[in-house]
């Protein structure tokens, strides 16, 4: 089995709103998902985050919120391989809604909590949008 890591981020825009909304991405093989990536070698998890972020959205100075880490564990084939996957995501506030889209993309969307819920794929990302929705509510008040 091979092991793979990566990072990424539930990203939000609040700007004077009563409720965030969440940046997804529509990824080329039809899901819809956070930016997130692998891990490259000699960087840490935060790193790998923001280099995703910037690389996947454009989007540059997201302020992370401290004390949300969310990880999430499945297992993928790849080439007849099975893939044991972890991904950490963290949950940062983007003070734009400017995206330019990696040509790993085929769209994105800025979208309130239930509607967020009704585009993402996989129940994973669903599990770790409703947790930080919630750090994010407690944070708020």
């Amino acid at each position: 089995m091979v092991d793979e890591s990566s990072a990424g981020a539930i990203i939000f825009y609040l700007a004077g709103a009563d409720e965030p909304e969440y940046l997804l991405l529509h990824y080329t093989s039809g899901h819809w998902d956070f930016p997130k990536g692998n891990i490259e070698r000699g960087e840490d998890e935060m790193q790998a985050a923001i280099r995703e972020i910037l690389e996947e959205t454009g989007i540059t100075g997201v302020a992370f919120l401290e004390g949300f880490r969310k990880k999430i564990e499945y297992r993928y084939k790849r080439g007849g391989k099975l893939v044991q996957k972890q991904v950490v995501l963290y949950l940062g506030e983007s003070n734009t809604q400017k995206v330019t889209l990696s040509d790993e993309h085929i769209g994105y969307a800025w979208k309130r909590y239930a509607d967020a819920m009704n585009q993402l794929t996989y129940k994973n990302a669903k599990d770790a949008l409703t947790d930080a929705k919630v750090f994010l509510k407690q944070k708020l008040n």
